[in-house]
């Protein structure tokens, strides 16, 4: 490896000279253009992402606020028909399941690769 002279004594060097960066041919199999490049920073997700992650967590959100509820107005008597409804039993459980779903697809969505 060459070095660089020093400048005060010519016969002892101080620092190896800078030669190409070694880049591992491995490298470019694993490296990804799917982050959309912005400046210096590259973001994993773009705005239709976040706007299908917000989607998913109103579908969600919704899905609980269906499911609550049911509060008998004397803690003595059980509402049969109030608490094993169709919107509690049914509907409420099925929201919150394709809102997960949507948030899978949105985590997993790549980006819109945009061209420079």
């Amino acid at each position: 490896m060459a070095t660089v002279p020093n400048k005060n004594n010519p016969a002892q060097p101080t620092a190896p000279a800078a030669g190409p960066k070694y880049t591992s041919p491995m490298a470019a199999k694993y490296t990804t253009t799917s982050a959309v490049p912005r400046g210096n920073q590259t973001f994993l997700f773009d705005r239709n992402n976040y706007i299908w992650m917000f989607a998913g967590l109103a579908c969600i959100l919704l899905g609980f606020i269906l499911m609550s509820g049911g509060k008998s107005p004397d803690p003595h008597q059980f509402n049969y028909a109030e608490i094993y409804s169709a919107r509690r039993i049914t509907i409420a459980p099925i929201l919150i399941l394709i809102g997960f779903g949507i948030e899978a697809y949105a985590i997993m969505k790549k980006p819109a690769v945009k061209e420079l």
